[in-house]
């Protein structure tokens, strides 16, 4: 994606539980923690297992880069005397005034409703402006899809996504939300 001008930061989001705050370089010690995790990994499409040294430097520089064309956002808890880093998530910017969303939750959090807060903050706020935002999930991953449609996405379909963990071609659930 080519841009006249550098990107703005992602904007801070807050929510009655934690901060969607934009990535920075002391996250890359709980990044590669939390993703070195093969149970995280291979709920997504992107993350590799074993998680490489330096693998989390080279995200947070490539979302923090002024022509980049995804943002990501810390769930950090430190407002409520939680943990600075409890997942990501982030927006993958498309055609037409698009983007999809990723994000990932660190295990000692799950099933604690930060995902789907996290996604409803990020939806609400609309940093991007999008008029559609769109999110797929394994299917063998339920608990990522009840997120998604608790947060107002609708189903559109099946599809396939390369894990790069599992190594192989994984069916997905696809799912939409019209902004606005």
């Amino acid at each position: 994606m080519i841009h006249d001008q550098p990107l703005a930061d992602p904007p801070v989001v807050t929510t009655d539980r934690f901060v969607l705050r934009p990535l920075r370089a002391s996250d890359a010690g709980l990044i590669t923690h939390y993703a070195s995790e093969k149970r995280v990994a291979a709920m997504t499409s992107n993350l590799p297992h074993p998680y490489p040294p330096g693998a989390a430097q080279a995200f947070i520089d490539r979302i923090c880069a002024t022509d980049r064309t995804e943002d990501a956002w810390a769930m950090d808890g430190t407002p409520n005397d939680a943990s600075e880093l409890m997942g990501v998530i982030s927006l993958k910017r498309m055609d037409r005034n698009q983007s999809e969303v990723g994000y990932w939750v660190a295990p000692p959090f799950w099933n604690t409703g930060l995902a789907s807060e996290a996604v409803q903050a990020l939806v609400a706020a609309n940093p991007l402006k999008n008029a559609t935002m769109f999110a797929s999930v394994f299917q063998d991953n339920p608990a990522s899809a009840r997120v998604l449609t608790h947060c107002g996405f609708e189903y559109i379909g099946d599809a396939e996504s390369f894990s790069v963990a599992r190594n192989t071609t994984v069916q997905t659930w696809t799912y939409l939300k019209r902004m606005g």
